[in-house]
């Protein structure tokens, strides 16, 4: 049987006056787009427009909840109780619904932003906040987990579908946790390089280290982070090479997922 994955990205991260990345120019090559609800980026109208755009290049839509934190992009950590994260979840990924309504079409998956997903990685109490207020909105929305992590832990327990998440664009741990943004290189912009990992993620279900360590993971989805400046001609690249290595590239609903 033939090969396949899905291939997402973090869009809709410009807010107000403020554009973030090139959504128009990546929606042709991604198959999933993981839609920042307000609080760490975007805005209504950013929300709609990208919605309605994905609609029409048939990419499924996702909420990409995150911090309440405008300034630092959702990349600070932060501490809260599990209650109020769990609604914050919520929160955001019911406007993403009612922008999606706009559109004639529905949220399918839900992928925590930035330090939110790093945090939930590794703490089971925010990675069960994050999946119960999944369920409570919608128990058939699939969570984007780092593979054999806390999130893909609270996902079986709570009975949700989860996506198992690779990253073409960034630098791994011998932990499999991803390298800190402060460490140089942590982010790769290289669009040949970024496509080498993906058919290496896809067909081998692996990923390595910045040491060299090799980890088996299983990986349903592979992520190109929106908001590089590289990221248009990352996607790109890792299309072609997964085309070329015989993987089919598919909304991430058409995943196998069992």
């Amino acid at each position: 049987m033939a090969r396949t994955i899905n291939l997402n990205a973090d869009m809709g991260e410009g807010f107000g006056a403020y554009a973030i990345g090139n959504d128009e120019a990546l929606l042709p090559f991604v198959r999933s787009a993981n839609v920042a609800c307000g609080f760490h980026a975007g805005d209504p109208t950013v929300m709609h427009d990208l919605v309605t755009r994905a609609r029409d290049h048939g990419v499924s839509i996702g909420a990409h909840p995150g911090f309440n934190d405008l300034w630092g992009f959702g990349r600070r950590r932060i501490q809260m109780a599990a209650r109020d994260l769990e609604y914050m979840v919520a929160y955001q990924v019911g406007a993403l619904q009612g922008l999606a309504a706009y559109a004639g079409t529905r949220v399918t998956h839900v992928k925590a932003h930035g330090s939110l997903y790093l945090m939930a990685a590794e703490d089971e109490g925010y990675a069960m906040a994050i999946g119960r207020g999944i369920k409570t909105v919608d128990p058939a929305l699939i969570y984007v987990v780092l593979p054999e992590s806390d999130m893909e832990r609270a996902a079986a327990t709570l009975g949700l579908r989860a996506a198992r998440e690779g990253f073409v664009d960034r630098l791994y741990e011998d932990d499999g946790n991803l390298t800190s943004r402060k460490v140089e290189g942590a982010v790769i912009r290289d669009p040949k390089l970024a496509a080498e990992r993906a058919v290496r993620m896809a067909l081998d279900q692996e990923v390595v280290s910045r040491h060299g360590k090799r980890l088996k993971r299983r990986i349903d989805t592979l992520c190109v982070h929106g908001d590089e400046p590289s990221a248009v001609a990352v996607a790109g690249a890792v299309r072609d090479a997964l085309a070329a290595a015989g993987v089919a590239v598919v909304p991430l609903p058409e995943m196998d997922l069992a």
